[in-house]
């Protein structure tokens, strides 16, 4: 299964990686919204795990384009945020991700996490 990981932080964005490839999953990561449609045009994700405080975009405004096109609308988005006030669960499901993890994120966790959007 491959999951896509949009993050800013190379330190999160390592461990990220590091964690689901090592239970697993084919993983791609890039650091902003514009790379991240680059790579799904050219390896579909099944799965994004997504920061929404990215630099280029917000996460909030790429999953509602991602959720619009009928090319893309079928991949899975898990956000991903420390600001909850400036992203709260309410608007990130209401721009069509599937779930909303609070960071930082729990390592032991996640594949889990993420396990029912894979299937």
């Amino acid at each position: 299964m491959k999951i896509l990981i949009v993050e800013d932080d190379p330190s999160h964005l390592k461990l990220a990686h590091s964690v689901l490839s090592a239970a697993g999953f084919v993983v791609n990561g890039v650091d902003a919204a514009e790379p991240a449609l680059a790579a799904i045009k050219n390896d579909k994700p099944r799965l994004i795990l997504m920061d929404l405080g990215l630099p280029d975009m917000d996460g909030l405004s790429l999953a509602r384009m991602l959720k619009g096109d009928p090319a893309t609308s079928d991949i899975h988005i898990v956000a991903v945020t420390a600001q909850l006030e400036r992203f709260p669960q309410k608007e990130a499901l209401a721009a069509g991700c599937a779930a909303f993890i609070i960071k930082p994120i729990d390592t032991r966790t996640l594949p889990g996490q993420l396990e029912p959007y894979l299937k």
